[in-house]
């Protein structure tokens, strides 16, 4: 990875996490074309690291919150009493899918999942159950409304993001408007139900490739993180001001888009599934 390689790669990341369009097909697809070679699953897990320094700088006060009513609840004995208690303990009970599916999976994720024909079939198929989310979606709860139950099924369509070019809030927003959040309660959840998995996955792949991190690879990958904490601040801030008066139209369409891009230039020969 190169210095422009690792600030366009921020880029993207940034952009591309907290939309529902997927930032694994983005980090597969343009250094493909550019002829840069996939950065890999654990370089790709790294940058991300950058964009859950961007939500947690976002959320910072609902975070503290979550955390002070969390420690309170068990000293008090009533974990589940007020609503910052149990929303803290919902996001560590809807990590679990994604935690153990990610350990199980780890190996067939990293690989042969990151196919480009396995991306192009994801961008599309979200697209279309969003869609259907969008039609039949009630709008009308927020996140104070939040069960046990809804948890538990947003935990796992997170894990469902597993599946690269699927997004980590594609599938958690989808949910989200099934259950009938509003989209803008849809996306709050989606981004601080992702805190706890995305920045585990990024240590544990620090750790992993820690060894193999000579000093200009840690420089460029560390350029590429704190550009995309800029870029992903921008984008939690664009994508909820966005969603409260408007549909997520725009990003099904360009999904679909992207998905039919991408599955054209594999049939041209243009590019290689797993290059």
């Amino acid at each position: 990875m190169t210095f422009v390689e690792a600030i366009v790669l921020g880029i993207v990341q940034g952009l591309t996490e907290f939309l529902p369009i997927s930032s694994t097909a983005h980090l597969r697809l343009i250094p493909t074309l550019f002829g840069w070679g996939d950065p890999g699953a654990a370089r790709s897990a790294i940058i991300q690291l950058g964009t859950m320094l961007a939500v947690v700088a976002y959320f910072r006060r609902d975070i503290v919150n979550l955390f002070k009513a969390f420690i309170q609840g068990i000293f008090r004995g009533k974990p589940l009493e007020e609503f910052e208690s149990r929303m803290a303990w919902y996001i560590a009970l809807g990590t679990i899918p994604v935690g153990v599916l990610g350990l199980l999976f780890k190996d067939f994720i990293e690989t042969s999942a990151r196919s480009l024909y396995l991306i192009s079939a994801s961008l599309v198929v979200l697209a279309l159950i969003l869609a259907v989310a969008e039609r039949i979606s009630a709008f009308r709860r927020g996140v104070s409304s939040i069960t046990l139950r809804d948890c538990v099924i947003v935990g796992f369509a997170q894990a469902l993001a597993l599946i690269p070019g699927s997004s980590r809030s594609g599938t958690t927003i989808t949910a989200g408007l099934f259950l009938g959040l509003t989209r803008e309660a849809a996306a709050r959840f989606s981004f601080l139900l992702s805190i706890p998995a995305v920045v585990a996955s990024g240590l544990f792949e620090l750790y992993e490739v820690r060894h193999s991190l000579s000093s200009a690879v840690a420089f460029d990958l560390s350029v590429a993180t704190i550009v995309s904490a800029v870029t992903g601040y921008a984008a939690i801030a664009f994508l909820l001001k966005y969603l409260h008066s408007h549909t997520t139209y725009a990003f099904i369409w360009y999904r679909i888009l992207l998905g039919g891009i991408i599955l054209l230039l594999l049939l041209l020969k243009i590019i290689s599934p797993l290059s």
